[in-house]
């Protein structure tokens, strides 16, 4: 079943990339932690603004934090997302020279950041082999039967680690998101079509 689910995987998304837009490496953590409660494509939307009036991380960090409220006021949590910019921005900057460092530790410090984020950030910047468990995945994992209806995020990631080979896990992250968006919807999910329709609780009336 795990190479059935790959090999599908590969047929629908052959080149998997993040989908939200970046150019540096704090830009994808700033990204990831606005992303919270919203969608990619609202984030782009801000960011886009976002990044290039305050095009380094000193000028976010010195940035009024009225003016980044007004940037970011479409994705909504906008005070909180506004003040975790500019502290991020500071601790980046005091603490690893402007550098997103390949320390799941110190990203979870950070204001806003937490393991998702973080698996996020790490599995892009660094390939670090680990999933972050949104509700695309964590969704697409119940329904596929690697994890059990009332799993926690914490416990779906051990279980996919587990499921899936290592090596394949900064691959199937994307993977896993793009299906769950754009296929294993929450709502109307395109079965007809799916080749694991079969192994799958949606399709059976048990979600």
């Amino acid at each position: 079943m795990m190479n059935e689910i790959i090999e599908y995987l590969d047929e629908l998304f052959p080149n998997p990339r993040c989908e939200l837009n970046y150019n540096k490496d704090y830009e994808l953590l700033i990204a990831v932690m606005l992303s919270a409660q919203t969608t990619d494509k609202r984030v782009n939307m801000v960011t886009d603004i976002l990044f290039k009036k305050y095009d380094t991380l000193e000028k976010l960090s010195n940035a009024d934090i009225n003016d980044i409220i007004y940037i970011i006021k479409p994705i909504g949590t906008f005070n909180k997302k506004s003040a975790n910019i500019i502290s991020i921005s500071k601790s980046l900057l005091n603490d690893s020279g402007g550098v997103v460092p390949n320390d799941r530790t110190y990203l979870e410090s950070l204001d806003g950041v937490g393991r998702k984020t973080a698996n996020v950030v790490l599995s892009n910047l660094y390939n670090v082999p680990c999933i972050a468990v949104d509700t695309h995945v964590s969704r697409v994992s119940k329904r596929l039967k690697i994890a059990s209806s009332n799993d926690d995020v914490l416990i779906i990631e051990k279980k996919l680690m587990k499921f899936f080979p290592k090596d394949k896990l900064c691959r199937l992250h994307h993977q896993l998101v793009l299906f769950g968006r754009y296929y294993c919807k929450a709502q109307n999910p395109l079965c007809e079509n799916c080749k694991l329709k079969n192994r799958c609780n949606y399709k059976k009336g048990k979600e």
